[in-house]
């Protein structure tokens, strides 16, 4: 893994010179901008047009298609599948063995399990939130006073 490039050349004949990243080991195609505090696995592929945030961490052998999004603080497993033009939230952790279609949107926040599927043009929210309990002003206000009756 000494190399600081890798040619590859797809079914079509294309060949693309892809550079090691830093962090990992991982293959950066030309015109994809990978934050240097991120990780890229040995053997992950990033296509051209991607963008990488600070801070991701991206298994071994994914790969992660054209003009794909990750946001800042992602964690993306082994063998994970992103398609064409996807957006990856913030702080998202997308298990081992996933399949993830071309323009799906993963919100903030979201965690994927392993083996997980989201079809293209998928939408994965986060979960909605339990209700609040009202603020402590609009409570009322009992003074105590020595020992609570049993």
């Amino acid at each position: 893994m000494n190399a600081k490039f890798v040619s590859v050349e797809d079914d079509a004949g294309k060949v693309t010179r892809y550079a090691r990243h830093g962090n990992g080991g991982g293959l950066v195609a030309p015109g994809a901008v990978v934050a240097e505090s991120a990780r890229i696995g040995s053997m992950t592929y990033v296509e051209p047009g991607v963008r990488i945030g600070s801070g991701c961490r991206i298994g071994h052998g994914s790969w992660i298609d054209r003009d794909a999004e990750i946001g800042d603080r992602a964690v993306i497993g082994d063998g994970v599948r992103i398609g064409r033009g996807t957006v990856i939230g913030n702080r998202v952790h997308i298990g081992s063995h996933c399949r993830i279609g071309s323009g799906v949107l993963v919100e903030h926040g979201v965690h994927l399990h392993a083996d997980s599927t989201v079809p293209d043009g998928g939408q994965v929210r986060q979960a909605s939130r339990a209700p609040e309990r009202p603020a402590a002003k609009n409570r009322p206000h009992r003074k105590s006073k020595g020992r609570m009756a049993a």
